[in-house]
């Protein structure tokens, strides 16, 4: 083996940046627990808010320092871990849409023009089931429908005046109303992306799909489904006020002072007694090493605290950093909160006055060790609390650039808003004041006024990034346009099933990983321990590339993981299998070995390559967990390429070096499988026969029965219900009925009291009121029955659905002809490829059928939906992996054959000398599958069963269909008479 040195030092490198990348997710799993530990009484209750103002106290704070070279804060530590998905550890996840009817509508100034309305009609029900922008569906509709009709003079309005003339051709309307278009989706994900931190929530992910005009959001932790879909698509409200400067404020602010003070007083009159039990418990040894650092802040707070109430002076203003800026830690902001929101505080206040938080934490200098600071703003609201100037006066505001070259925004207003801007700056240059800009309660910006500014073009400049400019930029537009977002799907999983799915996960898991790990060691004895060591290194080089890029672990994710090692496995059986035929007929270790590596190496490649074809498939067209599928199996496939086939030859080749003696079987394992003579192709008409009759019946079942499409592909409403005991199926759909007025299908979840209810109850309307009335229809129906409580929820619109079904297709399709233009130009002959699209066709074939039959046999939930075609696309890959490596076998033979011989028997001969090899890899396969459809859970138990029967049949598939295709088309093809085969 060449370049030895390099691949050990490459081993441990890697090895080493792993462990740095999984040692975050320790420690922030170190942190949780010390959160916890803190936020738990004696007695045992919890209490969530003491965790996370625990949280907040350390998420600016140094928390781990790595050999010393660097110190992480919490903040650092959690945008560097492995987190954990929604189906683990409940949450919300929403994928929302920004109306382009509603842009397009407004562009055009609300124009009620009969055949721009109809246009919109038109795209609005062809965008159902078409995979083009709406934008180009309304174009399209209004143009064959008015042949001739220019579109300036629907968009020459108030609203793009200076953008489109009346004289501006159709090309340039086009391209300005798509660019507003997208626009509009980049404001609501910077407006989105400031809500979802409303939520108190960590880590919630956002992000623009793209080439659509949609966002997903996924909020861990959320609880009140309700409050985030009303926040999500509530309207966004950008208003202008006055900056009140807290210097005028000083006798109410001193006032305020003295009622704190009082507070503060009284209560520590009161806590004097109890002070020596909190000092022990202070003291108690079983506290964390964090948890006491705390404690000691706190007394050292609290020492400093006793020393400013001497001094007369409250948190108001103690725990303001610089003192009296009004600025707070973001683990004081509670505390702030609480002062204010007391009547008595309340109305020490102007009336006229309102208290409002900046929208994020920043810093007062330029040392980089200061911890950001969240500046408190004190804001002129008027008499009747309404804005002077609000979001429907700016026209544009874009990223620009000041007198000085720095990044800055300018916005332009309408004439309303230029007429109300040039008084009100003027005002406010002559008193030196600021005027705030706030979105949704927030305040974004405060710049100062210098001079008038007549002409309603402004320039705000501060110390703005790029990044900081065009989100200010996207928050004055905000109101300029209506854009508002509807939800189009919503998955809720709550914190019970994301419980029971990390520990059926944790199980999976280890179940699995121990069976590889046994099955590998009884079979091929020390080699064995080997190829352990190769997949528990895969398994630590998968979960460091996880850490890495900061993913996130989903139940489908794991499913990946344990695949990706029973390929793993495959490879070093490839490998182990060659070296023993070596062996077998006498050659020395050392030469076996070689010989092994170099006949397995095609194979190997072949398999993987395929393998990966698809994974990526998946990445392209695969959402939500399905995209965690794909990610944690590409990842571990490329890992196993690198444990499996550099990593093994550089321990065998150590230990031959020293002359150490390796075993690759036991003596009862020595001819595993080797001595079974079944004739393939003489009997591949009874084994067509067989195979057509599965696929007569499937087909005859399914065009009686149909298949039991999921919401993924149709649309609807799922609930997952949980009740205290187990309830009659036919009394929960009975009242269901009555209550939804249509009948809903109800299966049982699982083996305990839980219910899996789907509906397409007011499905094609998205607003929130019909979400809402689904889930009280539902809570309705259910209290008939007994005391139920919703677990999980998931609502896909048909325009989701649509989409789903047509990125299934593409994928399948997509998938299939990779891989068979990767055959074909490996094997160079288009009878390999031919055999192997056939036995994958076949193998999806058998499958579906079987699906259809079993569908109202199997105790659980059978559906078709993206988890399905995941696992079709799996054994999709598997197959083709198993065809390849036979195919490699049998390449080998017929290029071996001699005279005289037949190509059926040469062929045949390959599948019994492959056959150790294909039953060795399929058993450990099929143990980690079974081990995965046992403990996975039910949230994966469709998806595990499709991969179960599949990987069983994509195995016949290979042997009895695909191969003695290739030999009817090569026999003919040669002009030859087929002769019975040999075995």
């Amino acid at each position: 083996m060449q370049n030895k040195g390099f691949v050990g030092v490459l081993t441990i490198v890697v090895t080493l940046l792993c462990v740095y990348y999984l040692s975050f997710t320790l420690i922030s799993r170190n942190v949780q627990k010390d959160a916890t530990a803190y936020a738990t009484a004696p007695d045992g209750t919890f209490n969530p808010d003491k965790k996370q103002k625990y949280l907040d106290s350390v998420w600016h704070k140094p928390v781990y320092s790595f050999l010393g070279l660097k110190d992480f804060t919490y903040e650092e530590i959690k945008n560097s871990e492995i987190s954990l998905g929604l189906d683990l550890q409940g949450g919300m996840h929403v994928t929302l849409e920004v109306s382009p009817v509603d842009i397009i509508r407004g562009l055009s100034g609300n124009n009620q023009d009969s055949a721009f309305v109809k246009a919109l009609q038109t795209a609005r029900v062809q965008s159902r089931t078409s995979q083009q922008n709406f934008s180009t569906l309304f174009f399209n509709a209004y143009r064959q429908d008015n042949p001739g009709r220019r579109l300036a003079p629907l968009f020459s309005t108030a609203s793009t005046r200076g953008r489109i003339s009346l004289n501006a051709s159709d090309s340039e309307v086009i391209s300005i109303v798509e660019e507003e278009i997208d626009n509009a989706v980049d404001r609501s994900f910077t407006i989105l992306s400031n809500r979802i931190d409303q939520f108190g929530t960590s880590q919630p992910n956002i992000q623009r799909l793209p080439g659509t005009g949609r966002i997903q959001i996924e909020i861990p932790g959320a609880e009140n489904p309700a409050r985030v879909r009303k926040l999500l698509q509530g309207v966004a409200k950008l208003e202008f006020w006055d900056v009140v400067e807290p210097t005028t404020l000083n006798p109410a602010l001193m006032s305020i002072n003295d009622i704190l003070m009082k507070e503060q007083r009284e209560k520590s009159t009161s806590n004097t007694a109890q002070a020596p039990a909190q000092d022990q418990t202070a003291a108690d040894s079983t506290a964390s090493a964090l948890e006491k650092s705390l404690a000691n802040a706190a007394d050292s707070s609290k020492a400093g605290l006793d020393s400013l109430q001497n001094l007369n002076i409250s948190p108001l203003f103690s725990l303001s950093e610089p003192p009296y800026s009004f600025r707070y830690a973001l683990k004081d902001t509670a505390e702030i909160n609480r002062i204010f929101r007391k009547e008595d505080v309340k109305n020490r206040l102007p009336r006229n006055v309102g208290v409002f938080w900046a929208a994020k934490a920043d810093k007062f200098t330029t040392d980089v060790n200061e911890e950001p600071k969240l500046q408190l703003y004190f804001l002129d609201l008027g008499r009747n609390r309404k804005a002077r100037l609000d979001g429907q006066s700016i026209v544009n505001a874009r990223q620009d650039l000041d007198e000085k070259a720095q990044p800055a925004v300018s916005m332009t207003m309408n004439s309303t808003g230029t007429r109300i801007w040039a008084k009100w700056t003027e005002e406010a240059a002559t008193k030196g004041s600021r005027i705030a800009i706030m979105l949704d309660n927030v305040v974004y910006s405060a710049p100062g006024v210098n001079e008038a500014i007549p002409y309603g073009s402004s320039i705000i400049s501060g110390n703005f990034t790029s990044e900081e400019a065009k989100d200010l930029a996207n928050i004055l537009k905000a109101g300029s346009l209506p854009a508002p977002t509807t939800i189009l799907e919503e998955a809720v999983v709550g914190p019970t099933l994301g419980a029971e799915s990390i520990q059926n996960g944790l199980i999976s898991i280890v179940v699995g990983f121990l069976i590889i790990i046994v099955f590998v060691v009884v079979t091929y004895s020390s080699a064995g321990w080997v190829a352990d060591a190769a997949v528990v290194l895969n398994l630590f080089f998968l979960l460091g590339v996880l850490a890495s890029l900061n993913a996130a672990l989903t139940l489908p994710g794991i499913a990946g993981i344990l695949l990706s090692l029973a390929i793993a496995v495959d490879a070093n059986v490839l490998i182990n299998e060659r070296v023993k035929e070596d062996l077998n007929e006498g050659k020395p270790l050392n030469i076996a070995i070689a010989n092994g590596y170099k006949n397995a190496f095609s194979a190997i490649i072949d398999s993987n390559v395929t393998t990966l074809i698809k994974g990526f498939v998946l990445l392209a067209f695969g959402s939500g967990l399905i995209y965690g599928f794909a990610v944690t199996l590409i990842i571990g496939i490329l890992c196993s390429l690198f444990t499996s086939v550099l990593f093994t030859r550089l321990i065998f080749e150590f230990f031959v070096k020293r002359g150490k003696q390796i075993s690759f079987s036991f003596p009862w394992s020595k001819n595993l499988f080797r001595n079974i003579k079944i004739d393939f192709i003489g009997n591949r008409k009874i084994y067509y026969g067989v195979s057509g009759a599965v696929i007569v019946a499937g087909i005859i079942s399914l065009a009686i029965n149909g298949l039991n499409y999921g919401v993924d592909f149709k649309g609807g409403r799922t609930f997952i219900v949980g009740f205290e005991s187990p309830q009659d199926i036919d009394a929960i759909r009975s009242n269901l009925t009555e209550s939804f007025g249509e009948t809903p299908e109800v299966k049982t979840y699982g083996f305990d009291n839980k219910y899996q209810i789907t509906t397409d109850f007011m499905v094609e309307d998205e607003s929130e009121d019909a979400t809402n009335l689904a889930e009280a229809k539902l809570t309705e129906g259910l209290s008939k029955t007994g005391s139920a409580k919703i677990l999980s929820s998931t609502k896909v619109g048909p325009t989701i659905a649509s989409d789903i079904r047509k990125s299934a297709v593409y994928a399948l399709a997509i998938a299939m002809g990779l891989m068979f233009l990767y055959i074909l130009i490996r094997f160079r002959k288009w009878q390999f490829a031919l055999g192997t699209m056939v036995s994958l066709i076949h193998t999806v074939f058998v499958v579906v059928s079987l699906y259809s039959l079993l569908a109202n046999v199997m105790p659980f939930s059978m559906q078709i939906d993206q988890a399905f075609i995941a696992a079709i696309l799996t054994v999709i890959g598997y197959s083709i992996n198993d065809s390849v490596v036979v195919f490699d076998r049998v390449r080998e033979f017929l290029t071996g054959m001699k005279s005289g011989e037949s190509t059926p028997t040469v062929i045949n001969n390959a599948l019994n000398d492959t056959l150790s090899r294909t039953l060795i890899t399929g058993m450990s396969t099929i143990f980690v599958i079974i081990i995965l459809f046992i403990f996975g859970g039910e949230t994966i138990k469709g998806f595990t069963f499709a991969m179960l029967i599949g990987v069983l049949i994509g195995t016949y598939s290979s042997l009895c269909i695909g191969t003695p295709v290739l030999v009817d088309f090569s026999t003919k093809k040669a002009g030859r008479k087929l002769e019975p085969a040999k075995a």
